[in-house]
């Protein structure tokens, strides 16, 4: 049942790029809050002055301001707005660029702590292919902007980080700039700097993983497929048939395989092809029960650019995600929360793209999906520690210990899923050679804390207890 939930066609949400955000302003008075100084510095200007307009122009340009080259790839710059309406989408565009709008990205995430003149912010960051900046350079213009997705009028006014008078070039404090994850430059809403020890979302000793609650824990340290402690401990390593994914394909259990590195025990998942469906040979590992619910996922992930063999180019899909069964078309106890990273694009895309997505429910046909996600047009090659936290408010998605994506109540789950990895191929569009070759996706752990809300550093910290200890397998989580 798990694998039909999967396998209707995800084009018509994935494709889309609208970011929902939703949070309800609270009365608040906004404050400095950790207005910093470091080697970069951000000017603003506005290319939309009004009150109101029909999209909020934030031009911005990055100048480094100390002594060594910066890679601007390291660099995440965000501007402060309030929503027009709660659950409003903005979509983000850029016109023109020094850089070049394609180097450039723009994510969409809600604030903590809301205040009167802010509950949401853009986030710009930069791909590889940005480059550096050298001391004194800066990027040149960056002529942004963003809109509602209904294309109604929006009001500015109200929004932190604008400023109407600001027709020229100018360093500007109330938007941030990261680098490296440490605030560098400006001084974000009250409570709301992403490296604030203050803010409240942090815990009070970032080290302390926090109340003990029924836990999975996985280290994936086993010999091989086949081991018998991997069904032994809840797994399933899949060999039936179905989608997602190439038709004709196969799920291939022995291209499921362990190893150590670094003193860590590792899983990777194949995924190999020939150009053809009979050739395709996908991954995946789940769990085989759906006792999974509210509470804390976590994985540390190996996502991959390029093939370790032959040429590139396949629409991949390298994932970690949970999920039930839909029992029904449109029924409203479905749930599904993904990341999942597109290195060669699909669905529309054209380049690396990585979407975290909460769904409420679907129709395969004729399709029809509801369901929110946030999107990155970067790429994440590398080992990526990957965080969602389901309470009874909201669905929030971390990557490498940042603040990603928020989605709203509408979206939490009413019963329990199952925790799954795959890597499968969208079509064989990308890459039509009938050369062989093959893709990996690797597993370091993955995590679940029961109905506990826990920080990245918490997790973090529980990890490393469980290693401290030896324990590789742990699973306290109650079957009901």
């Amino acid at each position: 049942m798990k694998s039909l939930a999967k396998s209707r066609l995800r084009a018509a949400a994935a494709a889309a790029v609208t970011v929902a955000l939703g949070c309800t302003a609270l009365a608040a008075v906004p404050t400095a809050a950790s207005a910093a100084g470091g080697p970069l510095a951000v000017q603003y200007r506005t290319g939309a002055s009004g009150a109101t307009a029909d999209q909020s122009e934030p031009w911005l340009k990055v100048r480094n301001t100390g002594s060594g080259s910066v890679q601007l790839s390291d660099v995440k710059v965000r501007y402060y707005f309030k929503g027009d309406a709660v659950g409003e989408a903005y979509r983000f565009a850029c016109s023109w660029a020094v850089k070049g709008c394609g180097n450039i990205t723009g994510t969409f995430g809600t604030l903590a702590k809301p205040t009167a003149t802010a509950d949401r912010y853009l986030e710009i960051g930069f791909t590889s292919g940005a480059g550096s900046l050298a001391p004194g350079a800066d990027t040149g213009d960056m002529q942004l902007r963003f809109y509602r997705a209904n294309w109604q009028t929006l009001t500015q006014s109200d929004d932190y980080s604008f400023g109407a008078g600001s027709t020229a070039y100018g360093d500007w404090s109330k938007v941030t700039a990261q680098l490296g994850g440490a605030t560098v430059w400006g001084t974000a809403p009250e409570g709301n700097d992403p490296t604030d020890p203050t803010d409240p979302t942090d815990p009070t000793d970032p080290t302390d993983p926090g109340e003990d609650g029924p836990a999975l824990f996985d280290d994936f340290n086993y010999s091989s497929h086949s081991d018998p402690q991997i069904a032994a401990h809840g797994w399933s390593v899949r060999s039936n048939a179905g989608g997602p994914g190439v038709p004709g394909a196969t799920w291939a259990p022995d291209k499921v395989t362990f190893a150590t590195q670094s003193g860590n025990s590792i899983m990777n998942l194949e995924t190999s092809t020939a150009g053809s469906g009979e050739s395709t040979k996908q991954t995946e590992i789940l769990t085989q029960s759906m006792k999974f619910r509210n509470g804390t996922y976590a994985a540390r992930v190996k996502f991959n650019d390029a093939p370790k063999s032959g040429p590139d180019g396949d629409h991949l899909v390298q994932t970690f995600f949970t999920i039930n069964d839909l029992k029904a078309p449109m029924a409203d106890d479905y749930a599904e929360y993904d990341f999942e990273y597109l290195p060669n694009g699909g669905w529309g895309e054209s380049g690396n793209i990585l979407y975290t997505t909460s769904w409420e429910t679907y129709r395969p046909d004729p399709w029809e999906a509801v369901n929110q996600h946030t999107e990155s047009r970067q790429s994440y090659a590398g080992w990526h520690d990957l965080v969602v936290t389901i309470d009874n408010n909201a669905i929030t998605y971390y990557i490498d210990g940042q603040l990603f994506g928020t989605h709203g109540a509408a979206y939490l789950p009413e019963r329990g899923m199952s925790i799954n990895f795959n890597q499968w191929l969208i079509d064989l569009a990308g890459q039509t050679s009938t050369t062989p070759r093959a893709y990996d996706q690797q597993v370091d752990y993955v995590l679940h804390v029961k109905d506990h809300v826990l920080t990245p550093a918490q997790v973090n910290a529980k990890v490393a207890a469980y290693r401290a200890a030896g324990t590789t397998f742990q699973d306290t989580v109650p079957a009901g």
